[in-house]
């Protein structure tokens, strides 16, 4: 079996090192990009299977990439950065960003956190064949698209995840550290609010009217839950 292939986009050098070492030294085979251009190219040659992406990069920043790439490949991406104010991390996750890692960090937590997305999009595909539909959706866990009315939704992994969570739960109150355990594998250190993020973008994607949503409700003092009705 292949090993999973890595994109590592850092202007960097030296933090590229210390990233492709830990990786490759985890049995993943890494590539490695110093600006969006080449890391665009990457993208459509070597195929990887993640994205590790840095937002602050010449020319091109690392959220437009993570834009452009988002729209082509529904591939996790984890966005490294020195920027730790919360409305960078929520433009990250809100352009299709599946985590957010903030430096300084650990190459250890960095791999662990590489090897929780690879398995939740693994998770993913090798379930039994399922379709769960509400009203007009129809979510088809086997093939991991989401449609509204018969029309495709393109959703990150976490959305998909999320509205799984939801969906094969419906009418059940998830709290933002449930749902960020279910993710994790009960293994999530950092910020709740990242659920709210996913949860605002899915509302984005399918809800008729987000700002007084039917399908995705808040439960007020606790989290959120699905409707059926």
């Amino acid at each position: 079996m292949s090993p999973q292939r890595i994109l590592v986009v850092d202007d960097e050098e030296s933090l590229l090192t210390i990233i492709s070492y830990a990786l490759e030294s985890a049995g993943f085979e890494v590539a490695t990009a110093t600006d969006a251009e080449q890391a665009s190219e990457l993208v459509t040659k070597f195929e990887p299977n993640l994205l590790i992406l840095d937002v602050m990069l010449p020319g091109q920043s690392g959220l437009d990439l993570c834009r452009e790439v988002r729209n082509k490949t529904d591939i996790p991406i984890i966005i490294v950065s020195a920027k730790s104010e919360e409305v960078d991390k929520i433009l990250g996750l809100e352009l299709g960003a599946d985590d957010y890692v903030t430096k300084p960090f650990s190459p250890r937590e960095l791999v662990s956190r590489v090897r929780a997305q690879l398995r939740r999009q693994e998770g993913s595909l090798v379930r039994a064949p399922n379709v769960i539909e509400i009203r007009n959706l129809k979510i088809d866990c086997e093939s991991h698209q989401v449609f509204l009315r018969g029309e495709p939704l393109h959703l990150t992994n976490s959305e998909f995840q999320i509205l799984q969570l939801l969906a094969r739960n419906p009418g059940k109150a998830f709290s933002r550290s449930a749902i960020l355990n279910y993710l994790w594998d009960g293994g999530f250190v950092g910020d709740e609010r990242t659920v709210d993020v996913h949860i605002h973008n899915l509302r984005e994607k399918f809800e008729d009217d987000p700002q007084k949503p039917s399908y995705l409700l808040t439960v007020r003092g606790i989290g959120y839950r699905l409707s059926e009705k």
